[in-house]
């Protein structure tokens, strides 16, 4: 029972108080980049880095690249693995994704040429971050935000013209959010996800629109 409950303890997300000095995801990333080591860094050993914070740490790291115009067909890669992540959210699982995915690396000077164009970004947004409307980041909260998270991700994936940028910026602003037990930044990021999804719906429909008229005068 005792060894139970430490597990249990310790995955259960971030419902409870965070101990004092925990590290910030931007200080974690530098760490690891600074970890000499290391000649490769890849997506499992930020998953062991982040340890009960994975998944929502891994929802930002695969958001953040699509909040960007970014080549065609970019969305569809980097949406799979926020399919599997906002889907374990949602029902509450343990972090997990294919090896396929969860092996795939890169160097640590790549590494750290990422984490140099991220973590000042990062590090400015955790500054305006504190935990607050704490019930919104509860363990159901956390799975609500999971299935928001979800219907977003499967819009980024959709080959849809820009269609990924506001989806993936209200993802990230939920997943900074849990990450530090902000519940203001995941009702704004859950705001932004939903003007996000009637933008892109209109985007859809105008193209729609478009491409019926131009099938109708071509014949």
């Amino acid at each position: 029972m005792g060894r139970g409950r430490k597990i249990a303890k310790r995955f259960r997300g971030i419902e409870g108080p965070q101990p004092e000095g925990k590290k910030r995801f931007s200080q974690i990333l530098d760490a690891i980049g600074a970890d000499e080591r290391r000649e490769r860094v890849s997506v499992s050993d930020l998953m062991r880095a982040m340890d009960a914070r994975a998944v929502a740490a891994l929802i930002l790291l695969f958001a953040l690249p699509n909040v960007v115009p970014t080549p065609p067909g970019t969305s569809s890669i980097l949406g799979l693995p926020l399919l599997y992540l906002t889907a374990q959210m949602m029902l509450g699982k343990l972090p997990w994704l294919p090896a396929i995915i969860a092996d795939r690396s890169m160097t640590r000077a790549d590494f750290n040429s990422f984490v140099g164009r991220v973590t000042p970004l990062l590090a400015r947004a955790e500054r305006l971050l504190k935990p607050r409307l704490l019930f919104i980041t509860s363990a159901t909260g956390e799975r609500i935000i999971g299935g928001l998270c979800l219907v977003l991700a499967i819009v980024l994936a959709m080959p849809i013209p820009l269609g990924n940028m506001l989806p993936a910026f209200a993802i990230s602003l939920m997943a900074l959010g849990v990450l530090e037990r902000d519940g203001l930044w995941v009702m704004i990021g859950a705001v932004m996800g939903v003007l996000s999804m009637i933008v892109v719906s209109g985007v859809v429909w105008a193209l729609a629109k478009a491409t019926i008229f131009l099938i109708v005068n071509a014949f």
